[in-house]
């Protein structure tokens, strides 16, 4: 029996249960930290598993916090230079004084078995977590307090739950060039078996498609204008194509997932999940929203929109109404779906409804909106999806006499601009002519606004201002103002016929 495990068995029984009942291995911690101060290389191996936390012994934790403190300054770290730090613990004087520490060193493990044995530990400490938020949950559960609701309560320990969940991601550190590359020929490898054309998820609409290669894993994709430009519209739109095209197969990487379309999120801060599916359902089924809103239907248009609706049931989009989200739930949620149902393509409607998570960023603006795109981009890294943001422009737009809406217009912190991979404007020039309309007694005034008009009538514009990963320039689509629908622009030099709506 080793040392600590004499140590434990002499406690009084009151004592003991309640320290044993967790799961730990104090040999394992022994031989682990043996195995350091015999061979200091053997803490870079196992750093990025083990903390100090993970230790279960009290004094095992602060020998390791010593150790690792003097490895991390070059400085060695053995049983005779921890001496002087811990000389006067009363811990490690109840374990033999400093000669323990030669014990440790005389128990020693192998240096390949060192990673093994770092992964059982925090395995263990993880276990130990787990059993202390489920007592937690019990112990809040049955104290009945007025100002802890039941909700919130399941709120509080599903965050916990998650965040224990996060610490078990292993930080990718380096990774070789010839990976890098290999990933690199993959992606170039499935756009070639696309036909040239996409490396990403198709948007659907086929001029944006072929500016932006589609939308690219783990991108920030900031989608920004004025408001009655059409950002939901434009952004419900791309969402139902992706839902629509969703077939799943084997990846090119031999995994299985979607080989078409993709699994959508959407969270609406904005509109209520009923708002949003019937503007959905009106852009699918060419019924004006508000006659859906009145229930003002001829007999085909109401079949027209049942189909719509039995179309729309199979389709993998998933909508969150939930107002006034931080971004760390935003982050919970979405992987909770991608866990459960996949997830391709993530929405959010719009990114200045989103709050920060930390108290000190509150107070001010600029560092809550820096600490949401920060946010918003972790998340696409961290699930590998595309992430596309609705954002708000300031004013300023309004006062210029070219409308056109540019990356300084971002509202409310320059961290949009800085941490997006894509910046995407809409506009639409007919929605200002409409309100440049002259007097019927200035005939020469309004026969020239009647030609500007018939040129940007059903039409508009996604500019790209910025692309990390190609061209800026800007994107010309059909818009159908009564459906409030974007699709791709029928040119007849193209031998397209018409418009196709996108759906």
């Amino acid at each position: 029996m080793s040392e600590v495990a004499k140590i434990r068995s002499d406690l009084p029984a009151s004592v003991a249960p309640a320290t044993e009942a967790l799961p730990h291995n104090i040999e394992a911690e022994q031989q682990l930290l043996g195995a350091i101060l015999v061979n200091n290389d053997i803490y870079d191996r196992i750093a990025s598993v083990v903390k100090a936390a993970h230790f279960y012994d009290p004094v095992h934790r602060r020998i390791f916090e010593i150790a690792s403190a003097r490895i991390q300054k070059n400085a060695l770290a053995s049983p005779v230079t921890l001496k002087a730090f811990l000389e006067d613990d009363p811990g490690l004087k109840e374990l033999g004084g400093p000669a323990y520490l030669v014990r440790l060193a005389g128990a020693a493990i192998s240096a390949f078995a060192a990673r093994d044995y770092g992964q059982m530990l925090y395995d263990l400490a993880v276990r130990r977590e787990l059993i202390q938020l489920g007592r937690d949950i019990a112990d809040k559960a049955g104290r009945v307090e007025v100002d802890s609701e039941p909700k919130e309560q399941i709120t509080e320990a599903e965050q916990r739950l998650y965040k224990l969940g996060e610490q078990g991601v292993a930080e990718r550190g380096f990774q070789s060039f010839l990976k890098a590359v290999t990933d690199a020929v993959n992606v170039a490898n499935a756009a070639y078996q696309r036909g040239g054309g996409l490396a990403g998820v198709s948007t659907g609409l086929i001029d944006l498609d072929k500016k932006m290669g589609g939308l690219h894993d783990s991108d920030l994709i900031i989608l920004a204008g004025r408001p009655s430009m059409g950002k939901t519209s434009l952004a419900t739109n791309i969402a139902f194509n992706i839902a629509k095209a969703y077939k799943r197969g084997r990846k090119p990487d031999g995994s299985e997932g979607a080989v078409e379309g993709g699994v959508v999120g959407f969270f609406s801060l904005e509109m209520s999940a009923e708002q949003l599916a019937a503007r959905i359902l009106s852009e699918a089924s060419e019924v004006p929203s508000e006659q859906i809103r009145r229930g003002d239907m001829t007999e085909i248009e109401f079949r027209r929109f049942v189909d719509a609706a039995k179309t729309l049931e199979s389709c993998p989009l998933y909508i969150d109404d939930t107002p006034a989200l931080p971004i760390s739930q935003v982050a919970a949620r979405a992987r909770r779906l991608k866990r459960t149902h996949g997830l391709d393509v993530l929405m959010i409607d719009y990114l200045q409804l989103l709050k920060g998570s930390s108290k000190s960023s509150e107070a001010n603006r600029v560092q809550e909106v820096s600490e949401i795109t920060q946010g918003l981009k972790a998340i696409a890294k961290e699930l590998n999806v595309p992430v596309i943001a609705l954002s708000q422009l300031s004013r300023q737009v309004e006062s210029r006499e070219d409308k056109r809406p540019q990356l300084s217009d971002l509202r409310e912190s320059g961290s949009i601009e800085q941490d997006a991979d894509v910046v995407m404007f809409v506009y639409r020039e007919e929605y200002y002519k409409e309100r440049e309309k002259p007097g019927d007694h200035e005939l020469e005034k309004m026969a020239a606004w009647q030609q500007v008009m018939e040129q940007c009538h059903g039409k508009a514009e996604v500019i790209l201002g910025k692309q990390r990963h190609g061209p800026i320039g800007s994107v010309e689509l059909s818009f159908e103002g009564r459906f409030t629908r974007f699709g791709n622009l029928a040119r007849p030099w193209d031998g397209g016929a018409g418009p196709d709506g996108g759906f």
